[in-house]
């Protein structure tokens, strides 16, 4: 996401030179390895499994998400080189929805995950009514078109104008679309919001998981499990969405600073670009975690069954 042209004398040809070869070292290696786990994924849940639970469910549609992200990658790789004819203006809009549509909707779909996670582990009992497949599939259809009714009225007028005639894809984004609503919504909805669901529900699935069976080398590592796919959501997204609020102060004029505002354009483009990396470790880490929490939710089922008998025997005498 690079920022528009803006009244100032500062310029970004050697971030945006340099990017070129940037961009190429990550997202090649992310788009190959990235969609070969993706369709992996896709083919172990949906032709391998023979029955769907919530687990899979939720699998399948962040793998979707992220092949959906994947396949703009070498779009945005040519959009970095080369201008495109204002014919395909249309073309470009489409490509830019699907590639936030791919981001925010993994965000989404990784906050379920973590959320279905919590109920499993941390109330057994509950998760009888609370968890189905059919459950799982309307939570997916939920994020499908919260993301995509979204996204689509924003981007769509993401465009500014351009005098050479030609379209900018994935960059150039007017100015007057930075303001302060847009903005908010981005990093509130966007981030934030299913960044603190996501930390709260795997801090208190961590902390049963601690009480329920601490000797139990199966809660271990379903521990070390939720701590790595917890990394996996904050490291890509945390830098690019701080970088986000930095390129709306320079928008603002808060930061007028021609060395600063520099630093914040390589800033928001190389972490945008590192940002795509979670579709790697989204195929390697939610569906260990899957694994793993199906053996503790069963572990900590018998524990605290075996508590209630416990109180139920000695309220009893």
């Amino acid at each position: 996401m690079q920022s528009s042209t803006m009244n100032t004398s500062c310029s970004f040809v050697e971030v945006d030179n340099t990017m070129k070869y940037v961009e190429l070292i990550i997202y090649i290696p992310i788009f190959l390895f990235g969609t070969v786990l993706n369709v992996f994924a896709l083919v172990v849940f949906c032709v391998r499994l023979k029955k769907w639970t919530e687990s899979t469910i939720y699998m399948t549609n962040l793998a979707l998400m992220d092949l959906i992200l994947l396949l703009q990658l070498p779009f945005k790789m040519h959009a970095t080189n080369y201008s495109w004819p204002t014919e395909l203006l249309q073309f470009c809009t489409i490509l830019e929805n699907l590639y936030f549509v791919g981001i925010y909707g993994s965000i989404y779909t990784v906050m379920c995950i973590a959320g279905d996670r919590w109920i499993a582990i941390c109330h057994p009992f509950k998760a009888k009514q609370l968890r189905s497949p059919k459950a799982a599939l309307i939570m997916c259809i939920g994020v499908w078109v919260v993301v995509f009714s979204a996204t689509f009225p924003i981007i769509h007028s993401f465009k500014g104008g351009n005098e050479t005639g030609n379209v900018h894809c994935f960059h150039r984004f007017s100015k007057n679309r930075w303001n302060p609503s847009v903005i908010s919504c981005l990093q509130v909805f966007g981030f934030l919001g299913p960044a603190l669901v996501i930390i709260y529900c795997s801090v208190r699935t961590i902390c049963a998981l601690h009480q329920s069976g601490k000797n139990s080398s199966k809660c271990r590592a379903c521990v070390k499990i939720i701590y790595s796919s917890l990394s996996a959501f904050l490291v890509p997204f945390t830098p690019s969405h701080l970088a986000i609020f930095l390129q709306f102060l320079v928008h603002r004029g808060e930061i007028t600073d021609c060395s600063s505002m520099t630093k914040i354009n390589l800033f928001i483009q190389v972490t945008m670009c590192l940002s795509n990396i979670t579709c790697c470790l989204d195929a390697l880490c939610y569906y260990f975690a899957a694994q793993e929490a199906r053996s503790a939710r069963q572990s900590i089922k018998i524990s605290l069954t075996r508590e209630r008998k416990h109180t139920f025997s000695t309220s009893e005498v």
